[in-house]
């Protein structure tokens, strides 16, 4: 029960950050400097890499977790595992994906809390807000701890066989972007457009995930994925748009490319990832383009189509050669016309190497 005339509210917030941090806050940021040994600048530099705003230097923002944490971090870099070089990067990669998990973890209480209102017919109160995060918070903590093991463990392959943080392989990348997506967002309401943002990501992880891809990272209309093969590429650029495609959805586009490239922190990058960016550009809506790499690497699976089409310019590739991916039609037979369409598929291919030195 709160203290006469105290705010419910600051007894609620301190009960979180009990459960949340494992008591309250009471170090300032030069206290924790002396606690850990880490000089002020480089405390600071490390809680803005994990996307937490500084605070005043007399300021009691940090826990005794804040201070173990650092002491960890400490650890990890005398140990050799993490460079001071990287540390930064480290952290910023865990904050922003945790940022994530945050909210949206933080949203779920948030929905849970408004249903239980709706039941009362009165707003939660602070007791009960905490009550409803010492329930849900450890069993989201529990989930979250297996899924990341889970990960790693579909990762150990990749693991074992990387000689140090970065990963350089043969993938293919794949853009998957809404059309419209701004001029349609601006007429819906918040919780219209959170519902289809969601329906967007969860219908994509579940086509990336049933073909082993993985996915990199959805940026609000877009998601950017990864397949170890062409086919599983494929199958994911050509499922996509049709498992997405509803009366009341935009339509969904799709480019990929196949070649070399750079994995780091959970991230992508290469020439491969801009090229399957700008063919995703181009795209008309419900269709899928490919790279030449990919097409030719297709060409031959009895189960898809490769075609090339009408060089184009965009930027970064003054005459681009994208070719149109789809099925095979169930039961279609050989015919002349469309042996011819692979001759010329074959010819376009042959000419590209060339003019590639290929």
């Amino acid at each position: 029960m709160a203290e006469p005339g105290r705010d419910p509210g600051a007894e609620a917030r301190e009960a979180l950050d009990r459960l949340l941090l494992g008591g309250p806050r009471r170090y300032t940021r030069l206290q924790i400097c002396e606690l850990t040994g880490m000089p002020p600048e480089r405390t600071r530099r490390l809680w803005r890499a994990l996307g937490f705003a500084d605070s005043a230097d007399d300021d009691p923002a940090y826990s005794d977790a804040d201070v173990a944490a650092l002491g960890v971090l400490s650890q990890l870099i005398d140990s050799g595992f993490v460079g001071l070089e990287t540390e930064a990067t480290i952290a910023r990669a865990m904050g922003q994906s945790l940022s994530r998990l945050a909210d949206w973890q933080t949203d779920m209480l948030a929905d849970v809390l408004a249903g239980s209102a709706a039941e009362r017919g009165r707003e939660p109160t602070p007791e009960e807000t905490v009550g409803a995060a010492r329930t849900l918070l450890p069993l989201l903590r529990g989930i979250q701890d297996y899924v990341w093991r889970r990960h790693l463990a579909a990762n150990a392959d990749r693991l074992l066989a990387a000689a140090g943080g970065e990963d350089r392989r043969e993938l293919a990348v794949g853009f998957a972007d809404l059309v419209d997506y701004t001029s349609r967002s601006r007429g819906m309401g918040g919780r219209e457009l959170g519902a289809m943002v969601e329906d967007f990501e969860s219908t994509a992880a579940e086509v990336i995930a049933r073909h082993s891809g993985r996915v990199v990272k959805t940026i609000g209309d877009g998601v950017l994925f990864t397949a170890a093969s062409p086919v599983d590429a494929a199958e994911i650029a050509l499922d996509l748009p049709d498992e997405w495609e509803a009366e009341d959805r935009p339509l969904l586009r799709v480019g990929a490319a196949y070649g070399t490239v750079l994995t780091h922190l959970g991230d992508v990058y290469s020439p491969v990832v801009n090229l399957a960016s700008r063919l995703t550009s181009v795209a008309r809506p419900s269709t899928v383009l490919i790279d030449r790499e990919l097409a030719r690497r297709l060409r031959g699976v009895p189960a898809y189509r490769v075609r090339p089409l009408r060089r184009v310019s965009v930027r970064g590739y003054d005459d681009l050669q994208p070719w149109r991916l789809r099925r095979r039609p169930a039961g279609e037979e050989d015919n002349a016309f469309e042996g011819m369409l692979d001759e010329m598929a074959d010819e376009v291919l042959a000419r590209e190497d060339d003019e590639s030195g290929e």
